[in-house]
């Protein structure tokens, strides 16, 4: 990947996690109106060229989507923190996304201790059970992802919580939601095994 191509990359991402209306999957990085004599003015230009040495055009993208979704809002991720703490961002989620079963487990246990499957889920006071537990940051985007794909409780919140702080993990959770490729089976499973021990 070139760095203008790298820079381009960065600009996409950051339209999907932050713009209901742009789809990195559907749209890759094309961007015909930016002009690479305005790339070579930019300050930064010197760290897109670095990540275009070091990294494959897959990991690029990786290395983006893990520094977009790692902030309380994708909207307030800088430039700067990218620079500043990005290739730690980006370890920290490959390792999650490496043991992501393990993580998935670990999370879920924490999240349905001594609870029913409708109680973790329970709008009725406010934030429910497993918000507050990913608000709290004792449980990762990917189980809010993947609980998402196994329960759909996203759209049943998205009804029932009138709330700007759900409004942006619900943001999150379905702009992540493409990027986790997972054995649907396998993960039902882990769930079912803790929810009927845990019982």
């Amino acid at each position: 990947m070139m760095p203008f191509d790298c820079y381009k990359t960065y600009i996409a991402m950051k339209s999907h996690f932050t713009k209901d209306s742009y789809d990195y999957q559907r749209y890759g990085n094309r961007f015909p109106r930016m002009k690479v004599t305005s790339f070579y003015k930019r300050k930064d230009r010197f760290f897109f060229e670095k990540m275009s040495r070091d990294f494959p055009d897959k990991e690029i993208e990786e290395f983006f989507i893990a520094n977009f979704i790692s902030g309380t809002d994708p909207a307030s991720v800088y430039m700067a923190d990218i620079i500043k703490n990005g290739r730690q961002t980006y370890t920290e989620w490959q390792k999650r996304n490496q043991s992501l079963s393990y993580t998935f487990k670990e999370d879920i246990e924490n999240i349905f201790e001594k609870k029913k499957v409708d109680d973790v889920f329970d709008c009725r006071k406010g934030h429910p059970p497993i918000l507050k537990s990913y608000l709290g940051k004792k449980t990762t985007l990917e189980t809010m992802v993947i609980c998402d794909i196994i329960f759909g409780y996203g759209k049943d919140f998205d009804k029932r919580l009138n709330d700007p702080v759900w409004e942006t993990v619900s943001r999150k959770i379905k702009k992540y939601k493409p990027f986790i490729n997972i054995n649907v089976p396998r993960y039902k499973k882990i769930l079912k095994e803790v929810v009927i021990h845990g019982s």
